[in-house]
């Protein structure tokens, strides 16, 4: 499939609408010329009025999904299940694309087919072409099936990229799907920066800026210090997150790393509904790209701090779970790296465009509520050989973000380990205080008269 072509294709209903007007302007254009535009504009209301019937979308929606689920079942291998083809038995539910977004079964299969494949990721790869239909698709749930795979793609293909094999496959497929995410974004921000507002340091408080009372006052206009006695100029303080986009028709080396870390920021805005294998993923990725695996990642795993901030919670010779402890603390990623159908990474470059999106993944994965803990567990590994990683190549701003994010990880971790602690305490005084005990006899006092 030539996937510039089918970008500029766009929908099969759209294609026939078109393909209808035409027939219908050519007969008016013999008649009477000028009426071209009027009948465009009369097709383009039929259409849009049929989009607007809620059960006319809702009913299309099912109907791409199941054909995009049925396509994929007929390009992956028959897995060795009791099911003969789990993958499209999802169709048949009621929110099949849902169904598809939370199916380990079709993870896996995806996962090992890109993998195991040698020509995988090519121009000529079925599974590239379907995730790059699967995302020009309407259907936002669809969006989310191909954003899962996200890490995935990102992985196999800066992976292969900078590997040292000088028989490198086409990787037109993979860069397609990126190309893909990118268009889109770029679109969505119009040509604008991402920037945020940066608090005034010079307050002695982030909730004590003095709000300005004059409207008419002007953001640069000069203000007296009444310390100094001097004037300042008081500027809106805005830092950019990122630059403006450009638009990009392919991935040459020096846009490589904008595009996918563009990529992997769509991944991080819908990541709260991404299933944890993929952010798994990832973060065994993010791993094996810094490729550090030396004593500076454990230089803050120091046991002093979690055996003192629990001295005080042991009573009446109880344990305090120490084990627990042990094991929350002992992280090595060959635990992470033993998922099936799953190739490993290799040490890459990391600029700045690419580490910036990798560390808000990571910080999500490492301090959101409802990840699991094996997610935790992989993203603070990721964190360490990250910071390892930034000590090396003494990289500023990669250093003091890997430092905060594990300080962060290592509190959180504390005070989970003093939680479990108290809990455990209270569930053994709990129990003492239940147990039926002998009555005591009554006490007979003498007294001499």
């Amino acid at each position: 499939m030539d996937f510039r072509h089918h970008i500029s294709g766009g929908s099969p209903s759209s294609s026939s609408t078109t393909s209808s007007s035409s027939h219908r302007n050519t007969n008016h254009h013999n008649n009477h010329n000028g009426t071209t535009a009027i009948t465009t504009t009369t097709t383009t209301t039929t259409t849009n009025n049929n989009n607007d019937d809620p059960i006319h979308s809702w009913w299309e929606s099912i109907s791409k999904a199941r054909n995009h689920i049925h396509l994929l079942s007929n390009l992956l291998p028959v897995p060795d299940s009791p099911d003969p083809n789990p993958i499209s038995s999802l169709a048949d539910s009621d929110a099949p694309a849902r169904s598809l977004l939370s199916s380990l079964t079709a993870y896996i299969a995806v996962s090992s087919s890109l993998t195991s494949t040698p020509l995988s990721g090519s121009g000529d790869d079925s599974l590239c072409n379907w995730l790059y239909d699967t995302f020009l698709s309407s259907d936002p749930d669809l969006r989310l099936v191909v954003l899962s795979f996200i890490p995935l793609i990102a992985g196999l293909y800066l992976s292969r990229i900078h590997s040292t094999s000088t028989l490198t496959p086409s990787l037109a497929g993979f860069e397609a799907v990126l190309l893909a995410l990118y268009s889109s974004e770029t679109k969505s921000r119009a040509g604008k920066p991402v920037v945020i507002s940066i608090p005034d340091l010079s307050q002695p408080s982030l909730y004590h800026t003095p709000r300005v009372s004059n409207v008419k006052k002007k953001p640069n206009s000069a203000k007296v210090n009444p310390n100094s006695g001097s004037q300042q100029v008081s500027r809106p303080s805005v830092g950019v997150l990122s630059p403006p986009l450009e638009p990009q028709t392919a991935i040459k080396s020096t846009k490589r790393a904008i595009i996918v870390g563009v990529a992997l920021d769509c991944y991080y805005k819908q990541i709260s509904q991404m299933p944890s294998w993929s952010k798994l993923d990832f973060c065994r990725f993010a791993a094996d790209w810094a490729g550090q695996d030396c004593a500076c990642k454990s230089e803050f795993d120091q046991t002093d701090g979690i055996v003192n901030s629990s001295d005080g919670i042991v009573e009446d010779g109880i344990d305090i779970e120490n084990n627990v402890v042990e094991n929350m603390r002992n992280l090595e990623i060959e635990d992470v790296n033993s998922d099936a159908g799953v190739a490993k990474g290799a040490r890459i470059l990391l600029p700045w465009e690419l580490v910036q999106p990798m560390l808000r993944i990571l910080g999500h994965c490492l301090l959101g509520p409802l990840n699991s803990n094996d997610v935790k567990d992989a993203a603070s590994v990721a964190v360490r050989c990250l910071y390892a990683r930034a000590s090396h190549d003494l990289v500023p701003q990669a250093i003091l973000a890997t430092r905060s994010l594990i300080q962060l990880d290592k509190r959180a971790r504390e005070a989970a380990a003093v939680a479990m602690a108290a809990a455990s305490a209270a569930n053994t005084a709990g129990s003492n205080a239940n147990t039926p005990t002998k009555a005591k006899k009554p006490e007979i006092l003498l007294v001499s008269k």
